[in-house]
């Protein structure tokens, strides 16, 4: 067991909107925001969950450099700063870490520069090509805008790697290598091309293209594939003594952590849930916890056949009974990247609501499936701690426990 950390702040950008307020009342509502993409105009599938209304001039000042996920990354931290009442003109900036998960090289402007490579320009390239581009200048960014001068990483676990970069920032806290330490996902895979031509030929895109609201479906029988979300999620970490120091609102508690490897399969879980299991009870073990103090797993849910089936069985196995279940992708489509700190994002506004989302889009149940699924309204619920799952490809695991302050 080791201490909890504070989540003092929060900043999300989610296909919901921009902060928390638009994300928790579309949450409760049910609705997905999944509608057709003018981006992806000629795909396979042409409909994705976009950050509805942003506008790169609230970045100009590197707008003109950064590709689309380093700037949500960058808007999403400044809101997490400003909630958590930080200055950072008056932070030991070196005490300030960022730690951003980002599950994949944002290829957005690739298409142009490739072009110049295969008709000879080469003096055409694009010298910002690899750095707006590259998984690291999320968090390279963030610090240049904000003055943070701690430790400074990149996760890249796939579609773990928010709740990776939550868990690393909690170790870094844990070890007195930072006071505070900005950290989460963000992605924008809907806005390339290529990035969204790959996961449909994997054959793990929802094709409902008659119907975007209704594609994405967790655990629901009729579930076919996910749909191509994005946006970004920054939580303010900090170590408990810091916090109480400057009175510091402490919003949850980051109790638990813990990560594995399936090393079963590139991109298929392991069917016997031995290493999203390991994850769960690494977790539970640092929060200190036991199955029966989870009153509610929010799950990685990404409406893919095999993956929830896994996902339940594995739940099953680990609780004598799991308590609700939500699943965010139903809403907001598949961040990648960014998932797990926006799901980290809803579980700690669960918290404090008292209130567990519905699932999107959930209307026919799974008869292979044995969970309680919060389904139609929102439910009221008795909740001091949350199980939040992220499982990526790679076999990469990484589970959170968050409790109530």
């Amino acid at each position: 067991m080791s201490e909890p950390v504070a989540v003092t702040g929060m900043g999300v950008l989610t296909p919901a909107g921009s902060g928390e307020r638009a994300l928790w009342e579309r949450l409760c509502q049910g609705r997905s925001t999944a509608a057709s993409d003018p981006a992806l105009k000629g795909m396979p599938v042409d409909f994705s969950c976009r950050v509805p209304g942003f506008d790169p001039a609230g970045v100009k000042s590197i707008a003109w450099r950064t590709n689309r996920f380093i700037q949500l990354a960058v808007v999403a931290a400044r809101m997490a700063v400003a909630d958590a009442a930080l200055t950072p003109k008056r932070w030991d900036s070196r005490r300030i870490g960022v730690v951003l998960g980002v599950g994949a090289s944002s290829m957005e402007h690739w298409p142009g520069e490739t072009e110049k490579l295969l008709q000879g320009r080469l003096r055409a390239v694009s010298p910002l090509a690899l750095p707006r581009s590259i998984p690291n200048m999320a968090a390279g960014e963030v610090a240049l805008d904000l003055g943070a001068t701690g430790p400074n990483l990149a996760v890249s676990t796939a579609c773990a790697s928010g709740a990776s970069a939550l868990g690393v920032a909690k170790d870094l806290l844990a070890a007195d290598r930072c006071d505070v330490v900005l950290a989460g996902g963000a992605e924008a895979p809907r806005a390339s091309e290529m990035v969204a031509l790959c996961f449909s030929r994997m054959s793990v895109l929802s094709r409902r293209c008659q119907d975007p609201e209704r594609a994405s479906r967790p655990f629901d029988a009729d579930r076919d594939g996910f749909v191509l979300g994005e946006g970004a999620a920054v939580l303010v970490l900090e170590k408990a003594g810091h916090a109480r120091a400057r009175r510091a609102g402490v919003r949850a508690w980051l109790a638990g952590y813990g990560a594995s490897a399936d090393a079963h399969h590139p991109t298929t879980p392991d069917p016997r849930g031995k290493g999203a299991a390991a994850a769960i009870d690494a977790a539970l073990a640092e929060a200190g916890l036991r199955t029966g103090d989870i009153d509610h797993v929010n799950a990685h849910g990404s409406s893919t056949d095999f993956n929830d089936l896994f996902e339940a069985r594995t739940l099953s196995r680990v609780f004598d009974r799991p308590p609700p279940v939500t699943a965010n992708k139903g809403c907001l489509g598949h961040g990648i990247g960014a998932a797990g700190a926006i799901e980290a994002a809803c579980s700690v506004l669960t918290l404090q609501h008292q209130l567990i989302p519905p699932v999107a889009n959930f209307t026919r149940p799974d008869p292979r499936i044995d969970l309680d699924i919060v389904a139609g309204t929102p439910r009221p619920h008795g909740v001091e701690a949350v199980l939040s799952n992220s499982f990526g490809f790679g076999g990469q695991n990484a589970v959170l426990v968050l409790t109530r302050a």
